[in-house]
């Protein structure tokens, strides 16, 4: 057990013939005190300090801690958000080139259907031309028919009759 201030002043010393001179060894001792004392002052505060700065040192610590823990979520988070949006413009792009194939798809029927019906146009047209060369030239055969002329001398003779 360490000596406290009490310890030495009360320590009594046996004297002899001889001894060291009384009143400088008490006031050597009471030097000491004095100097035991600060130094044990000294050594409490210093205690405290440590005892602070531990507690202190502690509270940084954890805080460290809960910041690591934190970037540590906020990273997690952050990939998580990634790859969620990563999937969702994948979605995208399929639900617009399955929408892109339908619209080609759909334009290409529609091209098609016009092409055949342009195409039936165009028989039909040449159909009705057809036709129509065909009464014309039946026409002009009428016309060219001896038949008229006779018809024109009987009608001049009906003429002279009159």
């Amino acid at each position: 057990m360490p000596l406290t201030p009490l310890d030495i002043h009360n320590k009594e010393f046996a004297r002899r013939l001889r001894g060291y001179d009384e009143d400088e060894v008490n006031e050597f001792l009471d030097q000491i005190i004095k100097d035991y004392e600060a130094m044990i002052r000294e050594n409490k505060e210093l205690q405290n300090q440590v005892a602070a700065l531990q507690e202190k040192l502690s509270h940084f610590a954890n805080i460290e801690e809960t910041l690591s823990k934190t970037i540590i979520v906020a990273q997690e988070a952050a990939d998580e958000l990634k790859n969620n949006a990563k999937k969702e413009a994948q979605l995208i792009v399929k639900e617009a080139e399955k929408n892109a194939d339908r619209i080609i798809n759909d334009s290409l029927v529609k091209s098609r259907k016009v092409a055949m019906e342009a195409e039936e146009l165009k028989k039909q047209a040449a159909i009705y031309r057809a036709r129509f060369r065909a009464l014309v030239e039946s026409q002009l055969d009428l016309l060219n028919q001896d038949g008229w002329d006779s018809l024109e001398a009987s009608d001049s003779r009906v003429r002279e009759l009159e």
